[in-house]
């Protein structure tokens, strides 16, 4: 036997297809009670009918499919237009949950400051080249933050090399020239202060949403591992060591081909552990770390106790120790 349901009702049906026993939904046939129906059914819970049908027959199987396994089951009829408008409120409510949902809120700001952040790299180094063709003294490596400002608040080109401190330019560029220069560096000035606000938020939903592992990695880089992992829960079950290569696609296609696997993705070596150690102890940095970061997003995704200071410094003790143990790169096998 199996138990065939829709919202409306639950019939227990023989292998003959004859109905053994049924039970029709008995409340209220409004949008709004429909579409509470529907989403316990979309979240793949059991309606009551087809709870207490089971109850009845023990040895009834709950059909996956629903009503679309019974060829005979009945039409909808006049109940169309309420079924439609539930169909609409079940929409308005999954948006709704959406917006609670931390993991799609830090993927968003995640994706948008990598957006961001690349198109205001290749600006500010146009602003940047840019401005050297004319402030010729100013220094384009120690000045470099300072260009695009000193160009966005200046009326003048001369008005800007006096804010850097340096002498005017010999060569001056035309009025649509430098509207041009003012509106690029304006460009280049504006993303950057989006990007900070951008990744203010990546701090605090990370913060919130991690703080074992926030604390460990910092949110930045926290946020991304979760990202990358497609949520918190994904990445609190994922072994330390796919989480010690997330963000090294490349790598692992390399790795595919007969390359060396990688010893760690983009994420954990921009960790200052990692990237400013030797490079014959990052493998090892890099793999102590992600062990220690599959802990923090269990204990933050499973309710643990949140890890604080002293939790942090006794790791990067750890790592500190494994650096004094490789002092030298091992010697070469010939």
């Amino acid at each position: 036997m199996r138990i065939h349901y829709d919202w409306r009702l639950a019939r227990v049906v023989d292998d003959e297809g004859n109905i053994v026993d049924e039970l029709e939904w008995d409340g209220p046939i409004t949008p709004t009670s429909l579409s509470k129906r529907l989403k316990i059914i979309q979240g793949g819970r059991n309606l009551p009918e087809v709870s207490t049908l089971s109850e009845r027959f023990p040895n009834a199987i709950i059909d996956e499919m629903g009503a679309l396994s019974d060829p005979h089951w009945p039409e909808i009829g006049d109940l169309e237009k309420v079924f439609q408008k539930a169909t609409l409120e079940l929409a308005k409510m999954g948006v709704a949950d959406s917006s609670g949902d931390l993991d799609r809120r830090l993927d968003m700001l995640v994706s948008a400051a990598q957006e961001l952040r690349s198109s205001w790299t290749t600006s500010e180094a146009r602003c940047v080249e840019w401005s050297g063709l004319f402030i010729t003294e100013a220094n384009l490596d120690s000045q470099r933050n300072d260009i695009p400002v000193a160009i966005s608040s200046s009326r003048t080109i001369s008005e800007a090399s006096e804010k850097l401190g340096v002498n005017p330019p010999k060569h001056l560029p035309s009025d649509l020239e430098w509207s041009s220069m003012f509106s690029h560096a304006n460009t280049v000035t504006r993303s950057s202060e989006i990007l900070d606000q951008i990744e203010n938020a990546i701090r605090e939903i990370a913060n919130i949403h991690a703080p074992s592992l926030s604390a460990l990695l910092g949110p930045i880089s926290a946020a991304k591992l979760i990202s990358l992992a497609g949520g918190r829960e994904r990445l609190a079950r994922m072994p330390s060591g796919s989480l010690q290569v997330l963000g090294a696609h490349a790598a692992m296609s390399a790795h595919r081909r007969g390359a060396p696997p990688p010893k760690h993705g983009a994420v954990l070596f921009s960790m200052p552990q990692v990237s400013r150690s030797p490079r014959w102890v990052r493998g090892k940095i890099a793999r102590y770390l992600a062990g220690k970061a599959s802990i923090a997003v269990r204990v933050d995704h499973f309710e643990g106790e949140r890890w604080d200071e002293s939790k942090i410094e006794e790791i990067n003790s750890e790592i500190e120790a494994i650096k004094d143990k490789f002092p030298r790169p091992p010697k070469r096998r010939v």
